[in-house]
């Protein structure tokens, strides 16, 4: 009876290559988790200058987002403007009454035109009289030398697109005049454009402002903790190991940064809530003060932390490569 084949073993070295790739994602992983937990307890163990350095992004942050709300809320208020741009057709002071409402059904079937409201002479007069309190002065004249107008709303309230079909309608038969007043509509344009650009620079430059602010408290880790660099460099740590705990303590200066600001734009808009909104009231609108939402919230915070993160690298990396082990 032949001996039963022994099977071959796996070599060693196969078993230890399969092993290695994944003991040095555990290394990796429980470096990072401890390295995150180290650079958040420093950070508590000196709450002063921690909670100076996260008020100072937070101020940094603050006001270019302010400003963007305030565009933003401009720029809902600019599009309810422009819903209600108006272009207002003149008829011809010999036309009656009868064929001003033909003419006003006319306008209402063009393909650019929403609807139309159609204010006869009487009623413009009326109107007129109500609006400067005229009603005697005016109630004695042998004729009225107001027209009939018609109020036409377009399908699109965009300013060429409003100049082509004023031009349009003026071909009417019976229509003398179109009248629309299109420059308040593009000076919000122009405003909002300019307030658009403030912001984008001032959000440049206070960004730029934070990764100074965090690049300086990290310089001064990165110089207390220089003999214990020098000595994990001269026992084989690399850059990225020795950079690792100062990259984490970026990104905790730059979440507490943006919850603070967070916490600031919240409180500011519960704080003028009541204000603008009285103001609104007395010009008979309803206005109220925008708030970031979980979106603009979560950007707020991300982009603060970004900014921690990137000025602690660019800080570290510097001084990395001035630091050699003696």
């Amino acid at each position: 009876m032949s001996p039963r084949p022994t099977p071959s073993p796996t070599p060693r070295g196969a078993r230890t290559h399969r092993r290695q790739p994944r003991s040095r994602l555990r290394g990796w992983a429980r470096h990072h988790r401890l390295m995150c937990q180290d650079s958040a307890w420093r950070l508590f163990r000196a709450p002063v200058g921690s909670l100076l350095t996260m008020l100072a992004i937070a101020i940094a942050l603050v006001l270019p987002a302010a400003l963007w709300l305030t565009l933003d809320s401009a720029q809902l208020l600019d599009a309810e403007l422009e819903e209600s741009a108006t272009l207002t057709v003149y008829l011809a002071a010999q036309v009656e009454e009868a064929q001003a409402v033909r003419i006003d059904e006319a306008l209402a079937a063009h393909e650019g035109v929403a609807n139309t409201r159609l204010i006869t002479a009487a009623e413009g007069m009326a109107e007129f009289q109500q609006a400067l309190g005229l009603t005697d002065a005016l109630g004695s004249l042998d004729t009225n030398p107001l027209p009939a107008s018609i109020v036409v709303t377009p399908r699109e309230p965009e300013p060429q697109a409003m100049r082509v079909l004023g031009e349009s309608l003026e071909q009417v038969n019976g229509v003398d005049e179109v009248r629309l007043d299109l420059a308040w509509v593009e000076r919000l344009r122009h405003l909002g454009e300019l307030g658009r650009r403030v912001a984008l620079a001032l959000g440049v430059l206070f960004g730029g402002g934070v990764l100074l602010v965090v690049g300086n408290t990290i310089r001064l880790a990165v110089e207390s903790r220089r003999q214990e660099i020098e000595v994990v460099t001269l026992i084989g740590a690399t850059h990225a190991f020795v950079r690792r705990p100062f990259l984490y303590s970026g990104a905790w200066y730059g979440l507490g940064g943006g919850l603070i600001a967070w916490g600031l734009l919240a409180l500011g808009g519960e704080w003028l809530a009541a204000p603008v909104a009285t103001l609104a009231a007395s010009y008979g609108a309803s206005f109220s003060l925008p708030h970031l939402g979980p979106g603009g919230s979560a950007i707020l915070v991300g982009c603060s932390i970004l900014l921690g993160w990137l000025g602690a690298w660019i800080a570290v990396s510097r001084h990395l490569a001035s630091i050699r082990p003696r």
